[in-house]
């Protein structure tokens, strides 16, 4: 039986919200079409009365224009109706989308969340306070090694400027007493010399020859 009848299974997909709108845009530029093609009626209906007297002629053709624009009037209505259900589609279709990305985004947060607590669950915050305080005992420990290396041996830690200043104090009370040292005397005139040494010149080339 199914072979010959088919089956109910092989149905038509219904149409979407985005074909329902295609289709009634379709309808609607159909309709634009038929407005136009009556305006230009009309204006053809206007132009031959413009040139005809009051009569029966007239009156004829007058009538066909009311008939015209009558059915002008049908088609606007019909067009105002037909965009209007393109805007609630459209405006249907624009909400479901937001819902769509809205959705995505709250699947996506969830995701995140039960990642981050994932993650989260294997860190131990005692371990890290526990390295943090390591950390900071080391560092401790190297500053003590590079006090400990940079310290001097010969000079105390700590030495009193007044101290350096009386110890400086003596040494030239010292030398006071003490008078002149032997590098002051190294200008000063023998004692086994009577006088002082008198420079003696070469003599000059005319007094060579006079004696001579």
């Amino acid at each position: 039986m199914n072979r010959i009848f088919g089956s109910s299974s092989t149905k038509k997909p219904k149409p979407t919200l985005q074909d329902a709108i295609n289709a009634t845009d379709a309808r609607v530029a159909s309709v634009e079409v038929k407005i136009r093609k009556l305006d230009g009626e009309l204006l053809r209906y206007k132009e031959q009365m413009s040139k005809l007297r009051s009569g029966p002629g007239k009156n004829a053709i007058q009538q066909r224009a009311l008939r015209v624009l009558q059915q002008k009037k049908l088609y606007e209505g019909q067009l105002n109706q037909l965009q209007q259900q393109t805007f609630n589609m459209e405006s249907a279709a624009l909400t479901t989308d937001n819902l769509r990305n809205t959705m995505a985004t709250v699947d996506a947060m969830k995701l995140a969340n039960k990642e981050m607590r994932k993650q989260y669950g294997k860190i131990d915050i005692d371990k890290i306070e526990n390295m943090h305080y390591d950390m900071e005992e080391l560092l401790e420990q190297a500053n003590e090694i590079q006090e400990s290396l940079g310290r001097s041996y010969a000079v105390p830690d700590e030495i009193d400027e007044a101290d350096l200043e009386a110890e400086l104090d003596a040494l030239q009370l010292e030398e006071e007493e003490e008078g002149p040292s032997y590098l002051a005397d190294l200008n000063k005139v023998p004692d086994f010399l009577d006088d002082t040494p008198v420079e003696i010149s070469e003599p000059t080339t005319k007094e060579a020859v006079k004696t001579t």
